[in-house]
Formats: C-alpha cells, sequence, structure tokens
C-alpha cells in the first residue's frame, strides 16, 4: 500500500482533474496515470455507461491491454449476457462500489466466468478489481484495474482507496461526455442504420449507414471499438427474450463530434436459419432523449430540472413559478443555481447547451411526418 502522502496528493490530484473540464479521453487518461501511482496495476479498462441502463457505451483501455481488441466481444457476451456476482449491473443493483474479485471468490476464481473463460485463460491475469462510478442518476462509468500471477492480489485497504475516489471518476466522465460541443460543420446526418445479428452473433445484414455511424462513434480519441457497445445489447436482448432482465437495452452514447446516438437492440421473431436473430438500430438522438442525459450530467436537482423544462418551453419567470408553485425570487435562485453548473450566463445559452447545440444546424430542414427533421432518413415500417 502506498504512504499516507502519496495517497493524499493523489486523491488532491484527481479531485483537480475531475473538475478541469477536460474531454473524456484525456480526463481517463491523466486520472488512470495518477491513480496508478498509488494502486499499482498491469492494466486497466476504463468505460462509460448510460446511467439509464448501465450499458456500456464507450471504453479506453490502458497498459497491457492498449490496442488489444481481439476479445472485446467475448468480454460484451459474458459481462451482458450471463450471470456474475461482480457484475457491472450486479454491483449496481446491489449498491457495492468497489469489489475484488480475489477477494469476493476467496481464491477460487472458477467462480467467476469472466475470471475462469476470459481473464485467466487469455490473458494470464490473475485478480481485477472493480469500480463503478455512481451518483442518484445512476452508474456514469466504471474502471476494471487487472494485475497477473506474480502481483499481489487488491487489498482491503485498497479497494476502500478505489471506493472513495469513486465520487471524483464520476464528475469527471459527467464532465468529460459534456466537453466536447457539437460542430456546424459536424459529419453529415446519415438516418437510422440498422445492423442484425444472427444466433452466432454474426453480423447478417446491415443497411448502408451503419458504418458511417460506426465510424463516427469509433473516431472518439483512444476510445475503443464501438461494436463492443453493439455486442453487448445483443448479449442483453438475448437475456430479454429469455425473460432474464425487465429492461430492453438500449444505450446513448456521445460521438466525436458531440452528437448524441441512440443504439437499442431487440430480438427478432423467426424459423430456422433466422431463429435466434437480433436487430441493432443505431440513429441520431431525438431531443427529448438527450434531456435527461444532459441534465443528469450537470448534475442538476428534480425540482432544476422541472425549472430547465419549462425554459425549454419557452416560460418565463412568472409562468414557471406559476406552473411550479413556486415564487419568482426561487425560480431565479434556480436558475442562478442552474447556470452555474452548465456553465451559462443566459437562458438563451442554457437552451444552446441542454437541447439545441446538436439541433439549430438543422432547423431549416422542416419537419417530416413522424414529427423529426424532414432531411433524416427515416427506416419505413418493413425495414
Amino acid at each position: 500500500m502506498a504512504s499516507a502522502l502519496a495517497i493524499g496528493r493523489a486523491r488532491s490530484d484527481i479531485d483537480v482533474i475531475s473538475r478541469a473540464g477536460l474531454p473524456l479521453h484525456s480526463f481517463v487518461d491523466e486520472a488512470a496515470a495518477t491513480l496508478h501511482t498509488v494502486v499499482p496495476f498491469v492494466a486497466a479498462c476504463v468505460s462509460t455507461l448510460d446511467p439509464a441502463t448501465t450499458m456500456v457505451s464507450s471504453s479506453r483501455k490502458l497498459g497491457d491491454l492498449d490496442g488489444r481488441n481481439e476479445q472485446d466481444l467475448m468480454w460484451s457476451q459474458i459481462e451482458y449476457g450471463s450471470d456474475d456476482p461482480t457484475s457491472i449491473t450486479e454491483m449496481v443493483a446491489a449498491g457495492q462500489i468497489a469489489v475484488g474479485v480475489q477477494h469476493v471468490t476467496h481464491g477460487v476464481l472458477d467462480r467467476s466466468i469472466r475470471m475462469s473463460e476470459l481473464l485467466v485463460p487469455h490473458f494470464d491475469y490473475r485478480d481485477e478489481a472493480r469500480v463503478v462510478f455512481t451518483d442518484r442518476n445512476g452508474a456514469w462509468g466504471h474502471i476494471s484495474l487487472f494485475r497477473g500471477d506474480d502481483d499481489p492480489t487488491f487489498g482491503v485497504e485498497e479497494l476502500e482507496l478505489l471506493a472513495s475516489l469513486s465520487p471524483a471518476f464520476t464528475r469527471g466522465i459527467r464532465t468529460g461526455l459534456l466537453a466536447q460541443l457539437s460542430r456546424t460543420d459536424a459529419a453529415t446526418h446519415t438516418g437510422p442504420a440498422v445492423i442484425i445479428f444472427d444466433a452466432h452473433d454474426r453480423i447478417v445484414q446491415s443497411t448502408p449507414g451503419a458504418q458511417a455511424h460506426l465510424a463516427q462513434m469509433s473516431s472518439v480519441p483512444g476510445m475503443g471499438d464501438p461494436l463492443t457497445s453493439v455486442q453487448a445489447l445483443v448479449s442483453g436482448a438475448r437475456r430479454f427474450a429469455r425473460g432474464e432482465i425487465e429492461r430492453m437495452p438500449r444505450i446513448r452514447a456521445r460521438t466525436y463530434d458531440g452528437v448524441w446516438v441512440v443504439l437499442h437492440a431487440s430480438p427478432l421473431g423467426g424459423a430456422g436459419d433466422r431463429a435466434g436473430d437480433v436487430v441493432v438500430t443505431i440513429e441520431e438522438a431525438r431531443p427529448q432523449e438527450v434531456i435527461d442525459i444532459v441534465a443528469a450530467a450537470f448534475g442538476l436537482t428534480a425540482r432544476e430540472r422541472e425549472v430547465v423544462a419549462s425554459v425549454l418551453r419557452g416560460a418565463d419567470t412568472r409562468e414557471i413559478a406559476s406552473e411550479l408553485h413556486l415564487s419568482p425570487y426561487t425560480v431565479q435562485d434556480h436558475l442562478k443555481s442552474i447556470f452555474e453548473k452548465a456553465g451559462v450566463a443566459s437562458r438563451r445559452e442554457l437552451v444552446s447547451r441542454v437541447y439545441f447545440d446538436q439541433y439549430v444546424p438543422r432547423m431549416g430542414e422542416g419537419i417530416g411526418p413522424s414529427g423529426w427533421f424532414a432531411g433524416s432518413v427515416e427506416l419505413s415500417p418493413g425495414r
């Protein structure tokens, strides 16, 4: 275990980094490098999660794992397609912040599918420390730290230290998701895309826009293959079809250009060769799908979200006060707090920051029959 002086310095540095407004990949790299000085590891993987579903939306590999993507699909299948008490979903459900696999299994690694089928045979890792980064809105990310056969297992004091650092990592990831604003010269909007996987998790069909969407997602510097998230959705859809989970898997993710996209998966009915097919749809997120995650990322309270929703509808202070049964002075106090958290100075900037930075450049396209921008390619019912 590192000295108390080193731990105090690392804790302070990570807190400062988490408040610096860094883009996601920069925050991950700097925070992980600092963490390594007090909790050594041979490899690490940091993932962002959709707080509504705990599905992985992006990942960054460090150390021995950097550039190694050959087992990503297997990881997704195990993580979201099997039962494991140390899976991200189970940790969040149980309210666990940090666990060590050696500690949980009492050294019997066969009790963990992830260790016995993936980490030991393919990477020769003998212990994993997992930490989830959560707040009242859900889980925003996680980190896995790995050690090899010649390394000590993660001790209780190290796990307690990792748990204590979770709030700072949560803050840094939330901020990082918002640090990249949408650009008016962002890539052409390609419309929804569809990818169909067969029962063996092979891609058997896809629409022309699928590769364009995946390319936009994979252009985030230093982040991993977006097919990892896609495969996680497929594995989740299979569990949903078997009645093992209650919610259809879904992910909101942000591209390097700052565009929010939504990915969701559904099992398909079929017989013969088509039995077990799963369809994954990727499309640009509609405004109502973005508001919730952006407001949560700003750390707005429930009342502040209600005020923001009223502002987005164009209500003035008196209208907001009447609607929410507040005094105008209280509304102004809420707006001041919202402006500070969002880093804006006016309602107009707030609307742009929360709602329109992705959509304003497209306002001239007009609205189609579906209520979405007419310039976007809509999927016909038969596709």
